[in-house]
C-alpha cells in the first residue's frame, strides 16, 4: 500500500562520509548482537570496491548500507535502520537505490547473507524481491548458526532460466 505524499518520510540517501561513522557505528551497536568493530568498518570502507551509503531523516543518520561492487554482482555486507525509524519505508528506499545500480549488461544481482534467526530481515528481503538460494554453514565467528544467502536478480537478466527457487519455507 502506498502512503499519501504527506505521510512519506522526509529522507534522503547519500554517500557515507567520514563524519557519518559515529552515527553508523551507534546504529550498528543497537541493531546487532555481534556488531562490526569500528576498525572493521573502517578497513572495509577503505577497500576500492567497497561503498557506504547513509539515509538521513532531517539531517540525522537513521540508516546505512555497506556493499561491495563485483564484476557481475553487488554484495550487500551490512544494512541497518535505527530502531526508532523502522517501518517508515526507509529500508525499502535504501534497497531501491541499490537495485537501481543493477543493469542487464553488467551487475545483474544483489546477494546478501542473513542469519537464520533474523526472521525480520528474511521477510523484508523476501518482500523486496530477494529469494533464498543457499544455506551457508559456518558463516559467523560468534555462533554456529547458519545463514541464508539471498539474491535479487534483475528480472530480464534471468532470461530463459527459471528464477531462483525460494529455499525458505515460512509458516505462520
Amino acid at each position: 500500500m502506498c502512503r499519501p505524499p504527506e505521510e512519506q518520510p522526509r529522507i534522503r540517501t547519500r554517500w557515507l562520509i567520514r563524519r557519518d561513522l559515529p552515527a553508523v557505528l551507534e546504529i550498528e551497536q543497537t541493531c546487532f548482537d555481534s556488531p562490526w568493530l569500528p576498525s572493521e568498518c573502517g578497513q572495509c570502507l577503505q577497500q576500492r570496491n567497497c561503498v557506504g551509503m547513509v539515509t538521513e531523516f532531517e539531517d540525522k543518520v537513521v540508516g546505512y548500507m555497506i556493499y561491495e561492487l563485483h564484476k557481475r554482482r553487488v554484495h550487500l555486507l551490512n544494512f541497518a535502520v535505527d530502531e526508532g525509524f523502522r517501518r517508515k519505508g526507509i529500508a525499502t528506499q535504501m534497497i531501491g537505490k541499490l537495485v537501481k545500480k543493477l543493469s542487464n549488461h553488467r551487475r545483474t544481482r544483489i546477494v546478501v547473507e542473513v542469519r537464520e534467526t533474523n526472521l525480520r530481515a528474511q521477510l523484508f528481503f523476501r518482500k523486496s524481491g530477494f529469494r533464498a538460494i543457499d544455506i551457508l554453514q559456518g558463516t559467523y565467528d560468534d555462533t554456529s548458526e547458519d545463514a541464508y544467502q539471498m539474491e535479487y536478480r534483475v528480472p530480464s537478466a534471468m532470461g530463459v532460466e527459471k528464477p531462483p527457487r525460494n529455499r525458505i519455507i515460512y509458516t505462520v
